[in-house]
């Protein structure tokens, strides 16, 4: 029994693992928590190498950018807040584009955002042979969009009587001549509407479809125990909460693809269109810094426009984050 006793008192403590961080701190706490998980931190770290330098730093840069007069052809000249107080004050095509982007975000945002989970969830529904099939003739106008308005839309609503919804009414009755829609100011921003809502069931269009699919048939029976019997109840009680982070997903993509909207405008309408009636923030955007070179300005656009977006993103989180 001594000789144990003696053995037990000639063994040391096992010494403590050294740390490279005080974890005692936040930031040492943080620092010692990546270099735990740094195999994990080193596989998603292309991402957001790539992330830094190429969304991080040039919106710092455009941030700083905007408080110069900044030409490219001469070195920036600090101006403040003048590009801003011009922005909000005396650019009246800026307020007209801030308008046109407003309405059009209001109203094919949520619209299309609802469309891409109704029609998800009307998949879902369909036998599991046909759900490949209807996936792709809703998803197909999304893929086919630029050709599509090239050749489909604007021979719709073409200004002569060739065509088809010209056409159309005029064989009807209802009309006497061909309507302008294309160049007239009170239809333009409506057209440009009703085409991006027939292409809008993109990529949040097929996350809904998968978290849909990924639903746990389980959840279903432990409800119809409950008194859950209607698809409309197992929509509210279970599809609903189990798809939370597909909705947070595709209303981040709807904010930031309704409030960067340019590229259809143009192809509808033209750009400058009939008295502006089609210009949006992207497009004023481009003027500037693609063809009057006013980068410091072009930069104070982007600023606003990237505040607008954070903001409407910082609701989604709080509508699904915590929810997901």
């Amino acid at each position: 029994m001594a000789k144990e006793n003696t053995e037990l008192k000639s063994q040391k403590p096992a010494a403590p693992k050294k740390r490279f961080f005080n974890v005692e701190k936040k930031f040492g706490y943080t620092m010692h928590e990546i270099w735990r998980n740094k195999m994990s931190y080193g596989l998603v770290a292309p991402f957001f190498i790539a992330f830094i330098i190429f969304s991080l730093i040039p919106l710092v840069a455009s941030t700083a950018l905007s408080f110069f007069y900044y030409n490219i052809l001469q070195d920036p000249k600090w101006v403040g807040f003048d590009n801003y107080q011009y922005l909000f004050v005396d650019d009246a095509l800026f307020l007209k584009a801030f308008s046109n982007t407003l309405y059009y975000a209001v109203i094919v945002g949520p619209t299309s955002y609802l469309m891409q989970y109704f029609f998800a969830w009307f998949i879902n529904q369909t036998p599991k042979k046909l759900k490949p099939l209807y996936v792709l003739c809703f998803y197909a106008p999304a893929l086919a969009g630029g050709v599509m308005l090239s050749v489909v839309w604007l021979v719709i609503f073409a200004n002569d009587s060739q065509g088809y919804l010209n056409s159309i009414l005029l064989n009807m009755g209802l009309i006497s001549e061909p309507v302008q829609w294309l160049i007239t100011v009170d239809y333009i921003m409506p057209i440009i509407i009703i085409v991006s809502l027939w292409s809008s069931l993109g990529t949040g269009f097929l996350s809904f479809v998968a978290g849909f699919s990924g639903v746990d048939t389980e959840l279903y029976d432990a409800a119809a125990v409950d008194g859950v019997t209607s698809r409309f109840q197992k929509l509210i009680y279970v599809d609903i909460p189990q798809t939370m982070p597909q909705m947070l997903f595709a209303a981040i993509l709807q904010i930031t693809g309704a409030f960067s909207v340019g590229g259809i405008c143009s192809a509808i309408a033209g750009h400058p269109s009939p008295e502006d009636a089609a210009l949006t923030i992207m497009l004023h955007l481009g003027d500037y810094s693609g063809q009057r070179f006013e980068v410091g300005y072009a930069s104070a656009i982007a600023v606003v426009l990237t505040v607008m977006i954070l903001g409407c993103g910082r609701l989604a989180f709080k509508a699904f984050g915590d929810k997901g």
